[in-house]
């Protein structure tokens, strides 16, 4: 049987108690932390080169070593990646390097492994897959410009390249439209185009996807849309139109079949349960592209090969969650999306189904450069509630279940991490020389 529950926040929602997080977090010794990062830990920004992170958050990490985790779409490498913001944070690499200072956990949306000294590997992931991937950033680019030599006047040469330079991410794994920069020049004036430019990137990743079936990749693929209105009835996410004052969806990524953050929590469990006992639930070579693809599938999962008595508290951080009601004469139409609802639900889930009493943290992102986040609203009571959440007021019967609350964004939540990294930790006790490097 798992430990008993010590806490109440797994009962919680949009709980500001941030003193009883941090008393969970720094005494109960089987805990395992997965986060995001754009949002989280960093501002969102609508240029990606400019991305900062705060060193002493870096470091903070580590008090939390082999209990701490990264799980982003982004990536560790490549110009735009995190470990090159991290660098920069430091001031060199080799700092970085020679401390171990790297953010251990999986990107590209989990198919992209890091550990803490930097070593990075693909697992699951073919070459040709690798090379495909690596020619679209070339596709991305001619169809900014073949879309605005159709537009012409709207934008000067000068204001063009700079919006190409900043949307076209050119990630190993998880190549990206990030059109950000684009709806900063053309809305609101333009705001039609922007909307027609969101479908024609749309349409080229469609394409590309037949082109990879062409090459013999059939299935290796698919389309990633941050935000999104959720996935459709062929299990396909739904893209989010721009409207007045909101960008809709910003980042187009192509991924590889089975990057997705709910399977990357299963690759992660499996991790901790070798740094934990010394064998893999799943098997060593266990990938989030052999994972299945429902919830359901997944919790079964971990109900047929975890140990319960093993199973840590999960603590899962993330930004991007979403839920729009759409009243169609009097009948509502509710969507939910955002990256990160679906692997807090499942952590949330595996909490259930476990008896651990994982807890759901949510980061409120809306300060940041890009305004496509609903803010939190707060009651003017001294100490203040949370009065409305993320998502749709209508939204009555969403299942995720956010527990605890930073309205104050990234920076409060890497302020309370570097402040109860500094206290003695019991998280370290119990580290395995086995799981080294892994």
């Amino acid at each position: 049987m798992s430990a008993t529950i010590n806490h109440s926040l797994h009962n919680a929602f949009l709980s500001l108690d941030h003193d009883e997080l941090a008393r969970v977090l720094t005494t109960t010794e089987n805990v395992l932390i997965i986060q995001d990062l754009d949002g989280v830990c960093m501002g969102l920004v609508k240029d990606p080169l400019t991305r900062v992170i705060n060193p002493d958050y870096v470091k903070a990490t580590q008090a939390f070593d082999n209990h701490f985790f990264v799980l982003t779409n982004g990536e560790h490498i490549g110009k735009r990646g995190v470990n090159s913001i991290i660098e920069r944070a430091f001031g060199d690499r080799a700092t970085v390097q020679n401390n171990n200072n790297y953010l251990p956990g999986l990107a590209a949306g989990g198919v992209q492994w890091q550990n803490r000294a930097g070593e990075v590997s693909h697992p699951g992931v073919s070459e040709a897959e690798l090379n495909f991937l690596e020619a679209i950033p070339d596709r991305f680019r001619s169809a900014f410009r073949n879309f605005f030599s159709k537009h012409e006047g709207i934008l000067d040469a000068e204001t063009l390249n700079h919006c190409i330079e900043s949307s076209v991410l050119d990630n190993v794994a998880s190549p990206t439209a990030n059109l950000n920069t684009f709806y900063e020049v053309l809305s609101p004036q333009h705001i039609g185009t922007y909307r027609n430019l969101q479908l024609n990137i749309q349409a080229l990743t469609t394409e590309l996807l037949h082109d990879a079936e062409g090459q013999g990749l059939e299935g290796s693929f698919f389309v990633h849309y941050a935000p999104n209105l959720g996935r459709n009835a062929s299990g396909n996410e739904v893209l989010l139109p721009a409207s007045d004052g909101d960008s809709g969806t910003t980042d187009f990524q192509f991924m590889l079949r089975g990057a997705i953050k709910e399977a990357g929590v299963l690759a992660l469990l499996n991790r901790y349960y070798h740094h934990r006992t010394g064998s893999y639930p799943l098997g060593e070579d266990f990938s989030v592209r052999q994972a299945p693809k429902s919830h359901a599938e997944l919790l079964e999962l971990v109900k047929n090969n975890f140990d319960p008595a093993q199973m840590p508290l999960i603590v899962g951080v993330g930004d991007t969650v979403t839920s729009n009601v759409d009243d169609q004469d009097g009948k509502l139409e509710i969507r939910r999306g955002g990256s990160d609802r679906n692997f807090l639900y499942l952590i949330q889930e595996i909490g259930k189904i476990t008896n651990t009493g994982n807890i759901v943290v949510y980061i409120d992102s809306s300060g940041g450069e890009v305004k496509n986040r609903k803010p939190l609203k707060l009651s003017d009571s001294n100490p203040p509630t949370v009065l409305e959440g993320p998502g749709d007021t209508r939204d009555q019967s969403d299942p995720l279940v956010l527990n605890v609350a930073f309205p104050g964004g990234y920076q409060q939540y890497a302020d309370f991490f570097i402040a109860i990294a500094s206290s003695q930790l019991s998280v370290n006790s119990h580290q395995s020389t086995a799981s080294k490097g892994q």
